[in-house]
């Protein structure tokens, strides 16, 4: 998964102050929007479904979860399918895997600052957890959940305002 870089759209965007929320009177041609994501339980997604189904629903997850954040913010160019690739074809080799999990530490930190949430997810964090256990699923699990929480009433797949 290569660097997420902004879009020239980045730009043109209008701050907003609060956590999901778009200033009251911006011009509606300047509101972003995207796409809510899905909660789910972290505990589930670390340990429990993993085991249920022999390691496949981590790979599907991880797809998942990249096409999310991708129809989150569209500003931001990820690659699901490159993303789960690494981890199918490169799973094997201790650095690729762990690129990846850097990589979507900064795709969930610039998630939360396009909710308008105070960044807490440590792109070094969700790499070196996968050396405890690895809880690193748990803790993406646990900083993709900060972002769908701040669209309280935003079903999946609705659209949901951005805020920078």
């Amino acid at each position: 998964m290569d660097d997420i870089q902004p879009t020239a759209q980045a730009a043109q965007s209008a701050a907003a102050p609060a956590a999901g929320a778009v200033a009251p009177g911006a011009p509606v041609a300047h509101r972003l929007t995207g796409l809510a994501m899905k909660r789910r339980g972290p505990v589930a997604v670390w340990l429990g479904l993993p085991l249920i189904t022999l390691g496949i629903y981590q790979l599907v997850w991880y797809y998942k979860i990249h096409k999310e954040l991708q129809e989150f913010d569209r500003r931001r160019a990820l690659s699901p399918a490159g993303s789960l690739l690494v981890m199918i074809f490169l799973g094997w080799t201790l650095i690729a895997p762990l690129i990846s999990f850097h990589n979507t530490g900064k795709a969930i930190a610039n998630a939360q600052r396009a909710a308008g949430l105070p960044v807490t997810c440590s792109p070094a964090a969700s790499t070196w957890l996968a050396f405890v256990f690895g809880l690193n699923t748990w803790y993406i699990q646990r900083q993709l959940n900060m972002v769908v929480d701040a669209y309280p009433a935003a079903t999946p797949g609705t659209e949901v305002p951005l805020a920078a």
